[in-house]
């Protein structure tokens, strides 16, 4: 039996309705992104994720590390590698939609920084045309300079946009404002209504929301030259089996 291509937006939205985070109780499961790292790099690289979350570049200060032989998931960590899970942003597509907000996940790509402002996508791969993460197959195009945005404030980061129904822009703001208040953080800019974001065209009556992606911490790791594999949308988990960044 063939099994039909599976394109990235319909993965978004078998997720979404997976989600069962709240985040006023910090509870239930949310979507993360896996990476692998050699172990003896593990300490650079938590130094750089720190880094990372300090510039306001990262969706979340929510961490789980995992150690050889150790399972997350089911996946098993192989020898001589440490896992690092971070939330993924489509966690926050995920909020919207169960909030009742009417929302399109438009894509992936990547953002010109200057002066520690988002200025535009001069990339950008869409979700329903594609079945892998657009940001996995940026990061492994090397086209980021993610190190040059957090210490000199320019240069080229992951980001992912959607749309929202103009309608729902008042309840958007509101879930924005009860994310931003546990820790959530990474919203690049939030559109009017029926203009371009960054750039990039919106549907009518819809405003268009653009964020930082989930692997630019990881992302910058791996511009260090340190070996880094990253699968973006691996798969849902607890939020209560994260630590906390200032933890380790």
């Amino acid at each position: 039996m063939h099994v039909p291509l599976k394109f990235t937006n319909h993965r978004i939205e078998e997720y979404a309705l997976r989600v069962t985070y709240r985040p006023e109780e910090d509870a239930g499961k949310i979507i993360y992104n896996l990476s692998l790292i050699e172990s003896h790099d593990l300490e650079f690289a938590l130094s750089i994720i720190k880094e990372a979350h300090k510039t306001g570049i990262t969706i979340s200060d929510r961490i789980l590390l995992a150690g050889p032989g150790e399972q997350v998931d089911g996946y098993i960590v192989p020898d001589g590698r440490h896992a690092i899970c971070t939330m993924c942003s489509i966690t926050f597509d995920a909020l919207l939609l169960r909030r009742g907000i009417p929302l399109n996940p438009i894509g992936g790509g990547i953002v010109e920084v200057d002066g520690r402002v988002a200025q535009r996508f001069t990339s950008m791969i869409l979700y329903r045309d594609t079945t892998l993460d657009p940001l996995e197959v940026l990061i492994s195009q090397e086209a980021t300079s993610i190190l040059d945005v957090m210490r000199h404030g320019n240069g080229n980061i992951l980001a992912n946009i959607r749309e929202c129904h103009m309608e729902a822009e008042p309840l958007m703001g509101t879930v924005l404002d009860e994310l931003s208040a546990i820790g959530f953080s990474g919203i690049l800019d939030v559109g009017a209504p029926n203009v371009p974001l960054l750039g990039v065209p919106v549907s009518p009556q819809y405003v268009g929301v653009a964020m930082v992606g989930g692997t630019n911490a990881l992302a910058a790791v791996r511009e260090t030259g340190r070996a880094v594999v990253t699968r973006a949308l691996k798969g849902l988990i607890d939020i209560r089996e994260m630590g906390y960044l200032e933890d380790y």
